[in-house]
């Protein structure tokens, strides 16, 4: 397995790692992360195709790119892959096909032949898919052996709309899945938040989908803006600061949701994952150092996972740990880094949610305000 690295800017590329001398005309894949407004731009897609002329080319819009130890905005990280015997299958849907994004998923996984599939790599439109609907399409047809990752697209901090593309400019309301069969392939994962809970653990007594209406049958705007205090002026941006920390029947840990918008019409909130009725749910804030040990901590995990040294690293994080780090954000990359190593590539983006297990090669989960983490590498 060999990697390079380029970063695009200022309509040219500026950056190249490649010391396993990648021949760019022929390589298997390649993963491109970067802002709307490049990735939108038909003559950059050129640009980017005449670079790798013959690799299946995957891009998809961010909240920021992660280019080796750093963290970036307004450009696009790429990173070209050739593989020794791995094989990898593409295949994209467009969630408008579909009545839901539940048989958005199950239909895209279904497309595989699931035969030796060790991996599926997800980079799905993150604003007019449902990331929690689309996970469970996905697990209710994949085979238990298969490792599902990935994360939504995302747009800066404004959450207007999300672009991917296969092979093609990237465009709105598009799901795509890499599939990696082989059996030299090695593969390991982690994720982590670092978040602290506070108040007391309440019962979530009106929901529909990720629209939160009441918690121990009070109106949950209300109630929030109590917990939020001074900050309840500054909403619905300052939500990013207070998500939620979820509990459902019959799952060990919680996960973490993040706030996209409120209505003060409605006096509702709506997720970037369902919030399901009868789940137990409780505040949660940040704290600095806790979110980059976490990061630490979930890149320790993927190596107790499955223990080799890996050849990438894809980071997918959340745009809510990015705000709140602000100039710190690139502490919890280097945060990785100094786990792994400088033998390991790092790349990836900032999203609007992230796709991993929360046990060990268990069903893929939607997560929020979290970095995941995927290792691969090949046996020699």
């Amino acid at each position: 397995m060999k990697i390079a690295t380029t970063l695009f800017e200022n309509n040219s590329f500026i950056r190249e790692l490649n010391t396993d001398n990648l021949d760019f005309a022929d390589l298997d894949l390649v993963l491109g992360f970067g802002s709307r407004e490049l990735l939108s731009d038909e003559k950059v897609f050129n640009q980017l195709k005449n670079k790798f002329p013959a690799s299946q080319l995957i891009l998809s819009s961010s909240a920021g790119e992660i280019y080796e130890n750093e963290v970036l905005d307004n450009t696009i990280s790429l990173t070209a892959i050739k593989f020794s015997s791995t094989q990898i299958k593409t295949y994209e849907v467009d969630i408008t096909a579909f009545e839901n994004s539940f048989q958005a998923g199950s239909s895209l996984i279904g497309k595989f032949d699931q035969e030796n599939l060790k991996l599926v790599l997800i980079l799905s439109d993150g604003g007019k898919v449902n990331g929690s609907e689309l996970v469970n399409g996905m697990n209710a047809v994949k085979k238990e052996e298969v490792l599902i990752v990935g994360g939504l697209a995302g747009d800066g901090s404004r959450f207007e709309k999300t672009i991917v593309g296969l092979n093609k400019t990237p465009a709105q309301g598009k799901i795509i899945a890499i599939g990696f069969y082989g059996e030299k392939l090695l593969v390991s994962h982690g994720s982590l938040g670092g978040w602290e809970s506070f108040g007391l653990e309440r019962i979530v007594t009106k929901s529909e989908n990720n629209v939160l209406y009441e918690i121990d049958g009070k109106n949950v705007l209300d109630l929030y803006k109590i917990y939020l205090g001074k900050y309840a002026e500054e909403l619905p941006g300052s939500a990013l600061l207070f998500p939620l920390s979820i509990k459902a029947d019959g799952v060990d840990e919680p996960i973490v949701r993040t706030i996209l918008s409120i209505d003060e019409a409605s006096q509702t909130m709506t997720f970037a994952g369902d919030v399901p009725k009868g789940s137990k749910v409780r505040f949660m804030k940040a704290n600095f150092d806790r979110l980059i040990d976490a990061a630490s901590e979930a890149a320790a995990s993927c190596l107790e996972v499955n223990s080799f040294s890996p050849k990438l690293a894809l980071l997918i994080s959340c745009v809510g740990r990015k705000l709140i780090l602000g100039s710190r954000i690139d502490e919890e990359v280097e945060a990785v880094s100094d786990i792994f190593g400088d033998k390991t590539t790092l790349s990836g983006f900032y999203s609007y949610g992230e796709i991993s297990p929360l046990k060990p090669f268990g069903e893929c989960i939607l997560h929020n305000q979290t970095m995941t983490i995927t290792c691969i590498n090949e046996i020699d």
